[in-house]
């Protein structure tokens, strides 16, 4: 926010998503038996969590574009980007092995959101390098409005129960 970097911001609310997944997910399997009625309202927050994100990054990236907003150079924003960059993959990899043992599709969708996150790493590291290297500070939010797609796809996926053919 110090940055006013909305691809930064966009990341770190996804951030503030995964944990509150987590959390989700941590009750669903606290269930001793596979709960089919946990496990929906599990997979239908997860949706609505990435499709919320998503009508946030909209409305930041289009408001910053709209009043040329300049964001801040974010060193430490791009450190994070680069360290999610290697440790999101390894975490959704366990995600996904897990939600397979355990015929899990919340932990599923869970795994996604952790994969989606490298991703929205490699794209906010874009956005905040042209940023600091050519002072383009349009790239921020288009990096914002790049990541959307991705965001979306994954909450409507979660929605319609879609993501994990290994655990039914």
């Amino acid at each position: 926010m110090v940055a006013g970097s909305i691809a930064l911001i966009g990341f770190g609310v996804d951030t503030l998503i995964e944990v509150l997944s987590a959390f989700v997910i941590l009750w669903r399997l606290l269930s001793i038996h596979h709960d089919e009625r946990r496990e929906r309202i599990a997979l239908k927050l997860v949706g609505v969590s990435f499709l919320l994100l998503a009508a946030y990054v909209a409305y930041e990236a289009v408001s910053s574009l709209v009043i040329k907003e300049p964001p801040d150079k974010s060193l430490i924003g791009i450190a994070l980007a680069i360290l999610a960059l290697f440790i999101m993959p390894l975490l959704a990899r366990a995600k996904r092995r897990a939600a397979i043992r355990l015929n899990s599709a919340a932990l599923s969708a869970d795994s996604r959101q952790s994969a989606i996150c490298a991703y929205l790493s490699a794209i906010l590291l874009g956005g905040l390098a042209m940023n600091s290297a050519f002072g383009w500070w349009w790239a921020d939010p288009v990096a914002a409005l790049i990541m959307l797609p991705i965001i979306i796809k994954e909450g409507l996926e979660a929605l319609r129960g879609e993501l994990c053919a290994d655990c039914h």
